[in-house]
């Protein structure tokens, strides 16, 4: 134990001088003759008695008071007080970051889950279509002529996705503002006089117009396909005009079809 180190090899010389001196011992000249004696012995083993149980709390002369700064408890570095804890230090420190680590990712993926449910909300949104054609009877019907312009009622649908197309006024109600296609076809067959002509029109506005009058053969037809821009409650029609007639029966010659290809709003 006298090993221990230069601090400890103080602590009991300082002990044993007090011992001659406050007992009046006889001196003695080396550690070894000291030894020799059966009372000398005994000294030294309370010696070691004290440091290993007492901890600088006694000694000879009584209980010596722990200051402030001898606390471990006060020491603000607890992995310095007290090595065995200093792992459980670390381990709380690692746990505690990849909680941080962990929330933190959680709310970033909360996030990206929003924007996906706004962007496909808004794409269920934008969902608009229609094709329709002008009747599905077995035989040829006519439609017009009439003494004045008048929009053509498609009677037959294909397709009427978010509902913006109105079967009995023949009238597509733009749901949203953006850019969409539009296309029409018309035919007619010449029973009496071969005269089909018809507009397509945005607010009562003329986009695209389709003419085909008094042709060489008995039957014509006219396309016309469009992409325009719409602003959200845009009335598009297609117009009959004044004197022209078209035929059509369930193979569907004459249709109306229009889909936003985007969204602009």
């Amino acid at each position: 134990m006298f090993e221990e180190g230069g601090a400890f090899r103080k602590l009991y010389l300082h002990d044993f001088h007090l011992m001659f001196t406050q007992y009046k011992l006889p001196p003695f000249r080396s550690i070894t003759s000291l030894f020799t004696s059966i009372d000398m012995r005994a000294i030294v083993f309370l010696c070691l008695l004290h440091a290993a149980f007492g901890q600088g709390k006694f000694s000879w002369l009584g209980p010596v008071p722990i200051t402030p700064q001898q606390s471990p408890i006060q020491s603000p570095d607890v992995c310095a007080a007290d090595q065995s804890s200093c792992g459980c230090c670390l381990m709380q420190r690692q746990i505690s970051r990849m909680e941080r680590l962990f929330n933190k990712s959680i709310n970033l993926l909360k996030d990206e889950l929003m924007s996906s449910k706004l962007i496909l909300n808004n794409v269920r949104a934008s969902r608009s279509a229609f094709s329709v054609a002008l009747n599905n009877n077995s035989a040829v019907t006519s439609y017009g002529p009439f003494s004045s312009d008048s929009i053509i009622k498609y009677k037959h649908i294909f397709i009427n996705l978010g509902d913006g197309y109105n079967v009995e006024t023949g009238i597509f109600t733009v749901p949203r503002s953006g850019v969409y296609s539009l296309s029409v076809t018309i035919y007619g067959t010449a029973r009496l006089i071969l005269n089909n002509c018809a507009t397509l029109q945005v607010n009562n506005q003329n986009v695209a117009e389709l003419t085909e009058k008094n042709g060489q053969d008995l039957e014509d037809s006219n396309t016309a396909v469009v992409a325009v821009q719409l602003k959200a409650g845009d009335r598009v029609s297609v117009k009959l005009l004044q004197g022209c007639s078209i035929n059509d029966d369930f193979n569907h010659y004459n249709t109306f079809t229009g889909f936003m290809l985007y969204a602009s709003d």
